[in-house]
C-alpha cells in the first residue's frame, strides 16, 4: 500500500534552500516514505508518537495516521542531525510547534 506524504511548508522551504546534491538526496528520502522505504526509527520521550527519517546529514521528523482508509505521513520538521533534536526538545509547546 502506498502512503500519501504531506510536507509542512517549513519542510518544503528547507529543502529548497539546500544545495543541489543534498536536496536531491533529501527529496529521494521523502519520496521513499511513500512506500515505507528508508532509515526510519520511532522516537521516544517527548517525541513519542513521531518518527525520524535519516537522509544523509539531515533528519525528517514525521507522524503517520489513517485518513479515509489511507495512510498519510505528515512531515513536520527537518534539520541537520547535529541540531534537530535539541531544537525540538527546547520547544515549550512541542506538540503545537509540530502541528499535532
Amino acid at each position: 500500500m502506498r502512503n500519501e506524504v504531506r510536507l509542512h511548508p517549513r519542510v518544503w522551504e528547507f529543502c529548497q534552500s539546500l544545495p543541489p546534491a543534498p536536496r536531491k538526496r533529501l527529496r529521494s528520502g521523502l519520496m521513499g516514505l511513500e512506500s515505507d522505504r528508508g532509515d526510519i526509527k520511532a522516537l521516544e520521550g517527548r517525541l513519542s508518537g513521531y518518527y525520524r527519517l535519516r537522509s544523509g546529514a539531515y533528519r525528517v521528523i514525521f507522524s503517520a495516521r489513517m485518513e479515509e482508509g489511507a495512510r498519510v505521513i505528515y512531515c513536520h520538521y527537518v534539520g541537520h542531525r547535529s541540531t534537530v533534536y535539541e531544537i525540538l526538545e527546547s520547544r515549550e509547546n512541542l506538540r503545537a510547534f509540530l502541528g499535532k
